[in-house]
């Protein structure tokens, strides 16, 4: 069963580059919990994977807990109680991580203040300081 995932339009992995390991899943769920191993546990390594380079620079220089120092990401899905839909939500998810890198974001370009707020400000801070001057003590010259 090896089926291609697309994650662009001429972007697609290989599902024998996922690794997939069913673990028993954690917390409350009663003997469905102790009996069944529900829970995924997905493993995919960037390195040797057959993403392009771009993808593959993105995702190493990404900051998330689920990408190891080795560049493997790992992740766990235990929402359900099936182990198909929890297999099929990590796929998504790590399907998810990798079109996140593609995402290029726009560069920012700094505005300028524009004059007449600058004025109002400044008006506004002169007419500040004109009130706390006026609640001073008058001293008297002698």
């Amino acid at each position: 069963m090896n089926s291609k995932l697309a994650i662009s339009n001429d972007v697609t992995l290989d599902e024998s580059e996922i690794s997939i390991s069913a673990i028993r899943a954690q917390g409350a769920g009663g003997q469905n919990v102790n009996k069944l191993a529900t829970a995924i546990h997905l493993r995919f390594d960037i390195k040797n994977s057959s993403l392009p380079e771009f993808y593959k620079q993105r995702l190493m220089a990404l900051k998330d807990q689920r990408i190891t120092q080795d560049g493997i990401i790992v992740i766990k899905s235990q929402q359900y109680r099936s182990q198909e839909k929890n297999r099929q939500e990590a796929i998504a998810r790590l399907i998810e991580l990798i079109k996140s890198v593609a995402v290029s974001r726009k560069k920012r370009i700094p505005t300028k203040v524009p004059r007449a707020v600058d004025l109002k400000r400044r008006e506004q801070k002169q007419r500040r300081g004109k009130i706390k001057t006026g609640r001073r003590k008058i001293q008297l010259d002698e």
